[in-house]
């Protein structure tokens, strides 16, 4: 180290050491959690299937102001040093494709940051180089990250009996949803839990775009109408609509926490590029109302008089983020095994591809056992508990296994099992070690075209991408990221295996001892009389 580092070092090292602190922070802020619990009770109601009249929904006040003043940000010099303040889950290589600039770039101007730092803490100040592009959008912030995904913040709070005290007509809708008839709470509770986002943001959209909670008459086409923006075939009524909507909510929250889709064009083909401070809860919701209202409407919408009046006549001032954010800084991976018996090589027939629904986030991997016959059929070897955990959900080929030992899927580190005999699974409740059984790989649940299982990592309710800065590390097996979903590779030391659907040798994985080889003795040449 030379004089100059050596100067700054220790001038900044009471600084280090507030941000080694930081960077190993990993509290949530139980008053902030407790202070959004509401009661469970169920309200008596009439009967469910009641025939509710319908009329149609008031137009949205505009704002012209909001539409004149949408790109806020000076112009900055090529590679001016701007201040940024690190939010929940930021990763440096976003922030560089955010702030149009390298990683290395920003390194440099923030050494302090360790090589191997993975998520940055919430409340880190940094220098960022910028370089500057037209048409930023709007810097004002919807919705917290915290608020977005079902995670601690979400703890208490019952869909259900939320809706049923409302006066809309949502509390008597019925549809059948995860194999079941389900009525207005009920179904964003399941919808909520299955991807993982806040069944309070889902209330809001569904409230925003057709007065669910205070109409008492619905729009007269709420099973024809693609009343929440999604066209397509057969998928127009109200609970595909909730489900499209989760789907593609999640598809643009992941994409900006990884640095992807930054710019999209608004109904009149005018370019809108999110502002690089902008939070990733606030950009897919950005990205939601471009797709589904008019230009004047989406600018009304993302503005402070817009979706989050909705949101917050519903439940309340948005809190702040709780100190430390949902994702700490340099967050790591828990310790898991294969999930295999020893002995045994399974086919990795899916890298990094969609945990819940179609499309990012790419937090799921996927393995087949060693079968003689293609498709659906049944299997007699074991999924293993990769880690020591307690069964906290179940349903039809799926397992949460909760790994903090508080019972929740919404807080700390959690994995999501797919595709499993049902029938195999363990009861709710049951504790297991790492090691334990956890069921048969199947075509349960989902839709599957070969007996497997898929795998996924859950923190604090956020989905983690399997092939990220925090990868899939199983037995030191770490996931990279492939061409396209499902596509990748596991890499352990200097081995390398690729996914493939094929099952072929190439994508064995072993587990226990490693399978040496051995050679058939060549016969000595026997001389021809």
């Amino acid at each position: 180290m030379d004089k100059y580092l050596r100067k700054r070092f220790f001038l900044k090292f009471p600084l280090i050491l507030l941000i080694i602190l930081i960077f190993n922070s990993c509290s949530i802020d139980q008053d902030h959690n407790a202070a959004l619990e509401t009661s469970t009770e169920l309200n008596p109601l009439p009967e469910p299937n009641q025939e509710v009249p319908t009329q149609n929904l008031p137009e949205i006040d505009f704002d012209q102001s909001i539409y004149d003043n949408k790109n806020p940000r000076p112009r900055y010099m090529p590679g001016e040093l701007v201040d940024y303040i690190a939010q929940s889950g930021d990763i440096l290589p976003a922030l560089a494709a955010r702030f149009n600039t390298s990683e290395q770039e920003i390194r440099q101007e923030n050494p302090i940051i360790p090589p191997d730092a993975t998520t940055l803490p919430a409340g880190f100040p940094m220098k960022i180089p910028i370089y500057y592009k037209s048409q930023w959008g709007s810097s004002f912030q919807i919705l917290s990250d915290s608020m977005f995904v079902n995670g601690p913040a979400q703890i208490g709070f019952n869909a259900r009996s939320f809706v049923d005290r409302q006066p809309g007509w949502f509390k008597y809708f019925t549809t059948y949803t995860g194999e079941k008839n389900r009525r207005g709470g009920e179904i964003v509770d399941y919808i909520a839990t299955t991807y993982s986002l806040s069944p309070r943001l889902l209330l809001a959209i569904i409230e925003f775009q057709t007065g669910a909670l205070t109409q008492k008459t619905h729009p007269e086409n709420i099973n024809t109408g693609a009343v929440l923006g999604f066209e397509g075939r057969d998928s127009k009524a109200l609970s595909s609509q909730i489900n499209r909507l989760s789907n593609y909510l999640n598809q643009m929250y992941y994409e900006f926490r990884e640095g992807i889709d930054l710019e999209f064009e608004l109904q009149d083909g005018s370019l809108f590029r999110i502002d690089p401070w902008q939070n990733a809860s606030t950009a897919a919701l950005q990205h939601y109302f471009a797709k589904t209202l008019s230009v004047e409407k989406f600018y009304q919408a993302i503005s402070p008089n817009g979706f989050i009046r909705t949101y917050e006549n519903l439940f309340g001032k948005i809190p702040p983020e709780p100190q430390g954010g949902n994702i700490p800084g340099s967050l790591r991976q828990p310790k898991l095994i294969l999930p295999f018996e020893d002995g045994k090589s399974w086919a990795f027939t899916g890298g990094p591809h969609p945990a819940w629904g179609d499309n990012q986030p790419y937090a799921a991997l996927d393995f087949a056992p060693p079968s003689e016959t293609s498709g659906c059929v049944f299997s007699d070897q074991w999924v293993l508990a990769p880690a020591d955990g307690t069964i906290v959900r179940t349903d039809t080929g799926v397992a949460i296994l909760d790994l903090d030992g508080d019972n929740d899927e919404r807080t700390g580190w959690n994995l999501l099992f797919l595709h499993l005999l049902t029938k195999s699974i363990p009861p709710v409740g049951t504790k297991l070690h790492a090691g334990d059984r956890i069921g048969h790989p199947s075509c349960d649940g989902g839709t599957s075209t070969g007996t497997h299982f898929h795998i996924a990592r859950k923190f604090n309710g956020e989905w983690i991408p399997a092939g990220g800065v925090i990868p899939f590390n199983l037995d030191d097996w770490i996931a990279k990221n492939g061409a396209e979903p499902y596509l990748g590779f596991l890499k352990r030391y200097s081995s390398t295996i690729r996914a493939c659907e094929c099952a072929d040798y190439k994508s064995l994985i072993h587990t226990g001892p490693p399978i040496v080889p051995t050679q058939t003795p060549t016969p000595k040449p026997t001389s021809i009389p």
